[in-house]
């Protein structure tokens, strides 16, 4: 059944009656919830891809500095300082600790795009062109 409203400046629209059913409108709901935290978790992936490449860039600079130096290194919110093969080592390991979260934070990634990709089949297929899953992006 389609309804037919008219506008102020006498425009009149078509707009077909979809009934969504409770199960439906579950589904709606959890793809908008996915697509916000898929949203957020590529916010995450970029500062941490950002943290990856300055870690690298601190690991390049420091070998050009002399192994009797003392080298300043960020540990939470104070310098300590060490020599060069210990600032070498923490910085490694702080690369190895990005690497992680970055490979967890693609793997949350790729199990909600998998389910996104299931919803999103099922909502066009029941609703067909009277829903827009697309992010404008």
């Amino acid at each position: 059944m389609a309804a037919k409203v008219t506008s102020a400046n006498n425009k009149v629209f078509q707009a077909d009656d979809v009934h969504i059913s409770f199960e439906d409108q579950q589904k709606i709901n959890r793809f908008a919830k996915h697509n916000a935290r898929m949203d957020d978790l590529k916010v995450e992936l970029d500062m941490k891809k950002n943290d990856l490449k300055s870690v690298e860039e601190a690991l390049d600079e420091i070998e050009l500095f002399d192994e009797e130096e003392d080298i300043p290194f960020l540990f939470g919110e104070v310098f300590l300082t060490h020599k060069l093969s210990k600032t070498q080592e923490l910085l490694a390991e702080v690369k190895e600790q990005t690497l992680k979260e970055i490979s967890g934070i693609e793997a949350k990634a790729n199990e909600l795009k998998a389910e996104m990709n299931e919803l999103k089949a099922h909502l066009y297929q029941r609703f067909g062109s009277n829903i827009s899953l697309e992010s404008d992006d």
